[in-house]
This record gives structure tokens, C-alpha cells and sequence, in this order.
């Protein structure tokens, strides 16, 4: 949903800083590669440590790299390739899930029971795109549900960011909504292919 409204905004933004790291050649899985270490690096490393305003902070930087290789591979004069959006997508898992696996350190050393809903937000947010390519496999479409990847990183990011600046229940506030959101994301594109595969 917010990913359809605000993407053309800001690629139109970004699209000059990609068309210079072309012109410089950096190519869009270099991209893909530092983006990946270092959100994976950064959450694992403050997360675990409390630090969640600052590691926040660093992660947002790192993540930005997810909206760079995209528009580099679609203006590069190559084209996207498969292997580059394989790649993508693979790294979205991995970086999506070092963040709350940080988190989830974080609560378990805290002795904080929180840390079993970010593992079913986890658990929800590998099943929706898991979803998404075995229905690509039975050539359905299945990219809807009411919170996508966009979504649900903006909860998690905003949610860790300012309870790190003291927010009260912030923190169990945004990983019960992403649960709950997973959930449902999940439940509807079960639906979506079961309709499909009548």
C-alpha cells in the first residue's frame, strides 16, 4: 500500500544519484552486497547491546541501499536480471530477519516475554513472501495482503527507533501490530492462490 504511493516519488529522487554510481561503476549487486552486511552487521551488533536509537539510525542508512540496486538495475543498459532480483530477494530475507533476530537477543537476555511474538512477526514475515514465489510456481500473482515488506519494515524501524528514544510500550506496541499484520498478510494470500487453484 504505502510502497505503490510513495514509489514513484522516490525513485524519481533517486534515480540521478543511481544513473552516477553507473557512470562510476558500481553495479546494482555491489549495492545488494553492502546494503545486506551492513544492516545485518549493524543489528546484530546494536541491537543486542540496547542501543536502539543509534542502531537504528545505521540500519536506516544501510536499508536505503534497497531502494539504489532496484533503480540501478532497471536504467542500467544490461537491464534487471534474474540472478540480480534472486539475489534481492534473498537479501531482504536475510536483512529483514537479522533486525528482529537482534531484537529478539536483546529480549531474551532481558528475560522479556516479548521475545515470543518477535519470533511469530518473524516467523510471519518469512511465510509472506514464501507465499508470494510457490504461487509464482503455479503462475499466480500473489503480491497483495494488507501489509507488505514496505510496511511492515517501516513498523518494525519506527518501533525499535523510538523506543530507544524512551517511548513507553512502543516496542511491544509495534511487534504485536506486525504480528497480527503478518498474520493476516499471510491468511489472505493463502486465499488469493486457494481461489486461483479452483
Amino acid at each position: 500500500m504505502i510502497s505503490s504511493i510513495f514509489k514513484p516519488a522516490v525513485t524519481s529522487f533517486i534515480t540521478p544519484v543511481a544513473r552516477f554510481a553507473l557512470r562510476i561503476g558500481i553495479t546494482p549487486n555491489a549495492v545488494s552486497w553492502v546494503g545486506a552486511i551492513g544492516v545485518t552487521v549493524s543489528s546484530l551488533y546494536f541491537y543486542p547491546r540496547g542501543d536502539f536509537f543509534l542502531g537504528s539510525a545505521v540500519v536506516f542508512v544501510f536499508a536505503l541501499s534497497d531502494l539504489f540496486d532496484g533503480t540501478m538495475a532497471r536504467i542500467s543498459k544490461s537491464g534487471a536480471s534474474r540472478w540480480g532480483g534472486f539475489l534481492d530477494s534473498t537479501i531482504d530475507r536475510i536483512t529483514d530477519s537479522a533486525i528482529l533476530i537482534g531484537i529478539t537477543i536483546y529480549l531474551i537476555d532481558a528475560e522479556d516475554r516479548l521475545s515470543t511474538i518477535v519470533l511469530v512477526t518473524l516467523v510471519m514475515g518469512l511465510l509472506v513472501p514464501y507465499i508470494r514465489a510457490k504461487a509464482e510456481c503455479f503462475a499466480i500473482e500473489c503480491s497483495g495482503g494488507i501489509a507488505e515488506r514496505t510496511e511492515r519494515l517501516m513498523i518494525s524501524m519506527s518501533a525499535i527507533a523510538l523506543d530507544g528514544l524512551g517511548v513507553p510500550y512502543v516496542l511491544a506496541a509495534g511487534m504485536w501490530l506486525l504480528a497480527i499484520l503478518g498474520l493476516v498478510t499471510v491468511f489472505q494470500r493463502m486465499m488469493i492462490v486457494k481461489r486461483a487453484l479452483k
